[in-house]
């Protein structure tokens, strides 16, 4: 049996809620996750257990503690990341992925990176003139790229920004719906606006819009146009067929920067039909100044539950695809 050995750290009583949670709540996930027993008193924290356990809690403690002293309000998906990070002992990137701020909503909340493949996704945004992110719902894919593209366009780097999507109905027909074109088409692009809204706010957003400095439009509307000194983002590509994905690539001109996500796991194309995703990963792999970031399940930073959601529905399609493959190889002989 291990020996027990006591450690400590000092917290000041002004982060204490924050670094705690409420009802202890962090504490208590803590103690179960490494192993050890915590105790508070007059502003110290004495961490007791395993040697290698209480060296962890408390490296974990200090990188939580210099996020409270930054103002950033401590969540369970904090708490959680930092504890899957020290399992590697990263616990120390926790802090270094939070000095990356990329702008500011229009409250003021700063939009940074919260997780290392969204650090990483953000990097590779900044050095490569196109990149594509795929992962899960709730990796922050689109809203980065929406941030990147925003702060590209107040520093002037860019004089216009381009979102797009391919129109196609999540089993949902919208046809029928009364009005015009756009009418149509602006269910599917709602969630781009509900960004822009929240980074540059509404008045702003819709002053850009009218000049022609912001343009929200399907996929279809890129044909024929050259798409030059522009920030465009491509989302839910992997809804595109590979004939859209090529005439969207082909149509950026000279000081544009590209940013297509899609999560491949979530198609709404006709069975059978191949994503134009797909076959860009495939094709366009060694292309120099291009970059491919894979974000998982642990990039996930919406509510825990997405990621448990997220995880469990990877564990099923792995599944289902394994006997439907066996099956093919046994009809096949």
């Amino acid at each position: 049996m291990s020996n027990i050995i006591e450690n400590s750290i000092e917290i000041p009583s002004e982060h204490e809620r924050n670094i705690f949670g409420q009802f202890d709540e962090h504490i208590k996930k803590i103690e179960r996750n490494l192993n050890v027993t915590l105790v508070t008193r007059d502003g110290s924290l004495k961490i007791l257990g395993a040697e290698n356990n209480t060296k962890k809690a408390k490296a974990l403690f200090e990188q939580l503690l210099e996020l409270s002293r930054r103002g950033n309000v401590i969540n369970a998906q904090n708490i959680d990341y930092a504890l899957a990070l020290s399992v590697d002992e990263k616990e120390s990137a926790i802090v270094e992925i939070d000095k990356d701020c990329i702008c500011h909503t229009i409250n003021g909340r700063p939009i940074k990176p919260k997780t290392l493949g969204q650090k990483q996704y953000v990097d590779q945004i900044r050095k490569k003139m196109i990149v594509f992110g795929v992962g899960p719902a709730g990796t922050g894919k689109t809203y980065l790229a929406m941030a990147m593209a925003i702060k590209a366009f107040r520093n002037d780097e860019v004089s216009r920004i381009i979102l797009t999507r391919p129109a196609i109905e999540a089993g949902e027909k919208l046809g029928f719906l009364p009005g015009d074109l756009q009418s149509k088409v602006d269910p599917y692009l709602r969630p781009l606006y509900d960004a822009l809204y929240q980074i540059m706010g509404a008045e702003t957003f819709m002053k850009n819009m009218e000049k022609g400095l912001i343009e929200v439009a399907p996929l279809a509307y890129m044909r024929g146009r050259t798409l030059d000194n522009a920030f465009i983002i491509l989302d839910e590509a992997q809804n595109t067929t590979p004939a859209q994905m090529k005439m969207f690539l082909t149509r950026i001109g000279f000081g544009s920067k590209v940013i297509v996500t899609g999560d491949l796991t979530q198609k709404d194309l006709p069975s059978g039909a191949r994503s134009g995703l797909d076959v860009a990963m495939h094709v366009l792999r060694k292309v120099d100044d291009l970059a491919f970031c894979e974000l998982t399940s642990k990039d996930v930073v919406r509510h825990p539950l997405v990621q448990k959601i997220v995880q469990a529905y990877d564990a099923y399609e792995k599944q289902t695809v394994r006997p439907a493959k066996s099956r093919r190889g046994k009809e096949s002989r």
